[in-house]
């Protein structure tokens, strides 16, 4: 039997995991941790935080350590997260704590890999259509910002996930009161480049719902006003079908979409409103094609972890 500490760090929250893998066998979760990012004044001290913790697996007795963050991964041992204050470099000897396999991944790699996963199996559907096994499969989400990544299938009837940083390319509003909502973020936000992730995230629910009723809340209190009659909710279901849409037609992810990140997974009815189905199959030339890709959402918060730990099983399995 073999351990696996995995980590998915968050701007806000960083999960850490110990799964047991055994030689063809499933994966099996035994304990999760979260810390709190902003705590931290280094990778370095939230790895003591966690070493001092009540966490049973000391990280630097795991066989293999998978770490997922926010941000573009370098040489597979740097990444310097934009919504982070310090990086994390494991060409500095960070990895002291850590065993000698580790492994640095984009975020949203891991979430691509739970797809695979336990997690990615028991998604929720959204929207139907026709699995292609061999098909590319899209994973996206919103969460502090906005998140992708693929799933290209490979010889060997695997997958390989490939990273984006994609939801920092501008949003793509498209009529004259979408135009004054960007209007209106860039003055209230001193922000110019409105991007993907500063619309579908929490941050873009507060400047919308500001925008469309004068208030100005924090966004957990937007949430909460999430009426089926909000409409808040209505322009919010239609730009996440809008950025579902376009990021399926790029990677023609005839294998499905999964919709992962908190923004979601804490708001369902953010998918389920008719807005969002109206919006992702809104294409006047590949719509028979969209109607074909089916949508799901992976509500389970440690769905990263998952992804971590299916990767680091994967590795352990062809060393």
């Amino acid at each position: 039997m073999k351990t696996i500490l995995v980590a998915d760090i968050g701007g806000t929250n960083s999960r850490f995991a110990h799964f047991h893998a055994g030689v063809g066998s499933a994966l099996e979760l035994v304990e999760t941790k979260w810390l709190s990012t902003s705590e931290a004044k280094s990778f370095d001290q939230m790895l003591e935080q966690l070493h001092s913790s009540d966490f049973s697996l000391p990280p630097d007795r795991a066989d293999i350590a998978v770490i997922a963050v926010a941000g573009p991964v370098e040489h597979g041992s740097y990444c310097a997260p934009p919504y982070i204050s310090w990086d994390i470099d494991f060409r500095r000897n960070q990895n002291v704590k850590l065993p000698h396999d580790v492994y640095l991944i984009n975020d949203f790699v891991a979430q691509a890999y739970a797809c695979r996963s336990p997690v990615g199996k028991s998604a929720r559907p959204i929207l139907p259509g026709e699995i292609v096994t061999d098909g590319t499969i899209g994973v996206l989400g919103a969460g502090t910002a906005l998140g992708k990544a693929t799933l290209v299938p490979v010889s060997g009837n695997g997958f390989l996930a490939l990273p984006s940083e994609g939801g920092h390319a501008y949003f793509p509003f498209i009529s004259p009161r979408e135009f004054s909502f960007q209007e209106f973020y860039q003055e209230k936000s001193g922000q110019q480049h409105i991007t993907g992730n500063l619309v579908v995230s929490g941050h873009g629910l507060r400047y919308l719902h500001w925008f469309l009723s004068g208030e100005d809340l924090e966004p957990r209190e937007v949430t909460a006003r999430l009426t089926p009659q909000s409409e808040t909710l209505a322009w919010a279901a239609k730009f996440y079908g809008r950025v579902c849409r376009d990021y399926a037609l790029e990677v023609l992810a005839l294998g499905g979409l999964y919709i992962a990140g908190g923004v979601a997974a804490r708001n369902p009815e953010i998918l389920t409103h008719e807005n969002f189905r109206n919006e992702f199959m809104g294409s006047p030339t590949m719509g028979h094609l969209l109607a074909n890709i089916p949508v799901f959402l992976i509500d389970n918060q440690d769905s990263g972890l998952w992804g971590a730990a299916f990767l680091g099983q994967q590795i352990l399995q062809q060393g």
